[in-house]
């Protein structure tokens, strides 16, 4: 087996784990990030600490590959290894909180080492990935190790575990382990020197490759398989007949098929994979069975006659059904897999509802969606029941691709032919909602008056609650900050009378948010009341708004630390509870919250979080992405057009001031007066007709620096930064700025003095910070005026200091450039590969880099020259 020469290769990373469990022994526990490709070895590293750890406990669950992942599918592969508390607590996962209390208990055994690999988590569903957050948040004072192996060339930007992986960016407690192919040496071990370049050539290095070549029959290489699917069928067709047909039904079975279900699917049980375990396909245990590799499965079923294929599903479905302990989700999987629409049908709003109540938003919509293909089946009333549950989860999660709006939009539509008024009304807000976030703000508004007026009439006074307090909502985010107030105290009698603390936290979020908008900080107190009802309740969704909206109104009043410190709590809250749409927005407002701290790497990493986002979290990140390239010199154009067109559609100052905003920057910086004045005066006189001071600030500032001054007037009662400078109190809006925490706009500021000094002390300020284009134009127009000794810019090889790395930083980001491992870095740089470790995961974490690759590539950005 190619298990001990994969291992051969890996001293270094089996080394670390056999470390991080004697640490765990102690109570130190860590979390340990195994990663590579498929068949890179990552199993076989896991797979080793059996031999080197003899007497430490080893617990390991799977993720599996199906259409639509289990609930805490690894987790329940635990159950017949752990104590009764926790194997009981699986059995209802929806109480998480008894759960993950079980867990803790299960691996907090002082003086005893757990390890407990969870493997190929990019499969993972998101109630695993919530469970995996909140371990890894506590396992450094546990007695245990977190092992989780994934295919990071299988996550894209949006991949759910892209969040868990960037929650442990920077912890202490992390042990990154990314495994690399086999070296020409170790494939020259294994086939021999003749053959080595042959099977290095065809495998890449791939351990699993590498291993499949050489278990082929002939000389090694000689007559090697187009590809994994030709080397696993050839020794699958060296078996006999009955062999054949008995890895073939176990090949639909996308997990570990326990014991039992052996039995019932394959004639013979046990004794009739003999053959096939002999063969390398399978590995068979007293208890369980599993092949060798997922590849190795998926080469099996893939290779199946679909009519074969769909029969064998067809079997496994109804043996699964048969079970008392079934899995909905794995049934739903093999009822799409067997065509079998009934059992899509029967089994899918359970999967859904089990999804849902685990906190699984995105399993929950994906089993929804599966379930509406065969809508035809399905009496109105129960097709709109599930349209508007596939509405509600895909907007849970921020569906973009309008999913969400087409569903509830059709929810209306039946409802209205179903004579129910209560119905309809409600599901008139909730289409209200999903519009609102989908960018169409006319639709919304129809939806939200007719919801208003529907309920009006029915007598329900929580549902014209909610009702009323969308309105406020809507006319909250407009600026129409007096209809907003007024609606949302109708919204707050009604709830009390109710006794309905969801629409009481609701309507108070509102209410409290326009107040603060209008000055008055005893807004704030409402809305942090808001947020307090939520959580007290379990209102998830609640509780985040009210997060985002405290932010907001911060960064608004210019205290962008105390904003930082909220988001803190708050991001963890929306992850924690899969707000995914929430968790998005409060990320983006991270984003602001590193733009006024001239963070730009960090401010470019958590806006690029919004950009597969809906239309309001999308215009955000657009600002926050095309002021950061603005300001450091990188290409800005299509950001800041696609910012201001967003925000003309969703047509709404808080969207269209920031947009206007940062067009004329761009404008200004360009020497466009002429947009700049056309821009910013459309917008102004906006602002002014709504009464919104905030959004009028900036720019009545850009608007005087284009010629085109404001009415002092406008103005008037405000020593905000912008209005000072707006008035030409430049010195004075230097010190609002640098007090306030934003020294990007201060050093701005001060490039308006008539003194040379000032300006020069100003631009180097600029440079310090990375602001290459307004530094740029500052030397112009010092030597436009006849300064003498005016400074070059850094030089490209320190603006990556930018984003704060040390220079022992700089050091290892060079050696990362060139593709070199943790080890042979530390030789080099004479450190431990610990303190290499630790090195990685911070320039990693200020690049706002989810892989290495990524952290040179944000370098190279930043006009860092790899060589």
């Amino acid at each position: 087996m190619l298990s001990r020469t994969a291992v051969l290769e890996r001293d270094e990373e089996l080394a670390a784990l056999v470390h991080a469990a004697g640490r765990a022994a102690t109570g130190a526990g860590s979390v340990v990030l195994v990663s590579g490709e498929a068949g890179i070895g990552k199993s076989s590293l896991v797979g080793a600490l059996h031999d080197v750890l003899p007497d430490a406990r080893l617990l390991t669950g799977r993720c599996d590959d199906l259409a639509t992942p289990r609930l805490l599918g690894p987790m329940r592969d635990l159950a017949g290894s752990v104590g009764a508390d926790l194997a009981r607590a699986l059995r209802s996962p929806g109480e998480r909180d008894a759960l993950f209390t079980a867990l803790l208990e299960e691996l907090d055994w002082r003086g005893h080492a757990t390890l407990l690999t969870v493997e190929d988590v990019h499969w993972a569903d998101e109630a695993t990935l919530d469970l995996l957050r909140w371990l890894s948040r506590r396992v450094a004072e546990l007695p245990a190790v977190l092992v989780l192996t994934y295919r990071d060339d299988e996550l894209d930007g949006g991949h759910p575990l892209r969040r868990l992986l960037a929650a442990l960016a920077t912890a202490r407690s992390v042990v990154r382990l990314p495994l690399g192919p086999l070296s020409s040496t170790a494939v020259c071990t294994l086939a021999g020197a003749a053959a080595a370049d042959a099977v290095l050539a065809v495998t890449g290095g791939n351990p699993f490759l590498v291993h499949e070549v050489l278990a082929a029959p002939g000389p090694p290489a000689s007559t090697v398989p187009s590809s994994v699917l030709d080397l696993v069928l050839a020794r699958l067709h060296r078996l006999d007949p009955a062999s054949r047909d008995a890895v073939e039904r176990l090949s639909v079975i996308t997990s570990t098929v326990d014991r039992p279900l052996v039995d019932a699917l394959v004639p013979g049980g046990l004794t009739a994979l003999a053959t096939a375990e002999e063969q390398g396909l399978l590995v068979v245990e007293p208890r369980q069975v599993a092949f060798r590799h997922e590849l190795t499965r998926r080469a099996v079923v893939d290779a199946l006659p679909a009519a074969r294929r769909t029969s064998l599903n067809a079997t496994a479905l109804a043996v699964l059904e048969a079970r008392p302990d079934h899995d909905p989700a794995q049934l739903v999987h093999h009822a799409i897999e067997a065509g079998d629409p009934a059992a899509v049908l029967r089994h899918g709003p359970a999967a859904a509802a089990a999804a849902e109540t685990g906190r699984a938003h995105r399993q929950a919509a994906d089993h929804l969606r599966a379930v509406l293909v065969h809508r035809d089946r399905l009496a109105p009333a129960d097709l709109a029941d599930l349209l508007e549950a596939s509405a509600r989860a895909c907007y849970t999660v921020g569906d973009r691709e309008r999913s969400a709006l087409a569903d509830q939009d059709e929810v209306v539509r039946i409802r209205r032919g179903l004579g129910d008024p209560v119905r309809l009304g409600a599901s008139l807000r909730m289409l209200s909602r999903v519009a609102w976030w989908q960018g169409d703000r006319r639709l919304s508004e129809q939806a939200a008056a007719e919801a208003a007026s529907v309920l009006g009439g029915t007598g329900d006074r929580r549902e014209l609650a909610l009702a009323l307090s969308n309105l406020s909502q809507l006319a909250m985010l407009a600026d129409r900050m007096a209809e907003a107030t007024r609606t949302a105290e109708q919204a707050i009698v009604l709830a009390r009378e109710v006794g309905d603390r969801a629409v009481y936290s609701h309507a108070l979020n509102n209410l409290g948010t326009a107040r603060w908008a209008q000055g008055d900080p005893a807004g704030r107190r409402l809305v942090e009341e808001a947020r307090e009802v939520a959580l007290a309740a379990g209102l998830s969704e609640h509780a985040s708004r009210a997060w985002c909206n405290i932010v907001w109104q911060l960064l608004v009043h210019l205290d962008p630390d105390e904003a930082g410190r909220e988001l803190v709590a708050g991001i963890e809250h929306a992850e924690a509870d899969e707000q995914v749409m929430f968790w998005k927005y409060l990320t983006v407002e991270r984003g602001l919250v590193a733009l006024a701290g001239a963070r730009w790497a960090a401010a470019v990493a958590d806006a690029e979080v919004g950009l597969d986002a809906t239309s309001p979290i999308r215009c955000t990140a657009l600002f926050v992405l095309g002021r950061a390239a603005l300001r450091t010199g990188s290409p800005a154009d299509d950001l800041v057009e696609e910012c201001w067109r967003l925000g003309r559609d969703l047509d709404e100052l808080q969207r269209t001031a920031p947009a206007a905003a940062l067009a004329c920057e761009s404008a200004w910086l360009q020497g466009d007066l002429v947009r700049v004045r056309r821009l910013g005066r459309e917008v102004y006189d906006e602002a002014v007709r709504l009464g919104s001071l905030p959004w009028r600030v900036e720019l009545a500032h850009w608007l005087c620096l284009a010629g085109d001054p404001v009415d002092p007037a406008d103005l008037a009662g405000t020593t905000h930064p912008h209005a000072l400078s707006a008035r030409g109190d430049w010195r004075g809006a230097a010190d609002g700025w640098d007090a306030a925490g934003y020294p990007y706009e201060a050093a701005a500021a001060l490039t308006r003095s008539d003194d040379d000094g000032v300006v020069l002390a100003a631009l180097a300020r600029l440079d310090a910070l990375g602001g290459v284009r307004l530094a740029a134009r500052v030397r112009e127009d010092l030597r436009r005026r006849g300064a003498v000794r005016v400074p070059r810019g850094p030089t490209p090889a320190t603006r990556v200091n930018v984003a704060g790395l040390t220079a022992r930083q700089l050091d290892v980001l060079a050696l990362v450039a060139q593709g070199l491992p943790n080890a042979v870095i530390a030789e080099r740089l004479v450190l431990s590969v610990r303190t290499v470790d630790h090195h990685v995961a911070a320039l990693m974490a200020k690049l706002g880099a989810a892989s290495r690759r990524e952290a040179v590539a944000r370098a190279e950005d930043l006009g860092w020259p790899a060589g």
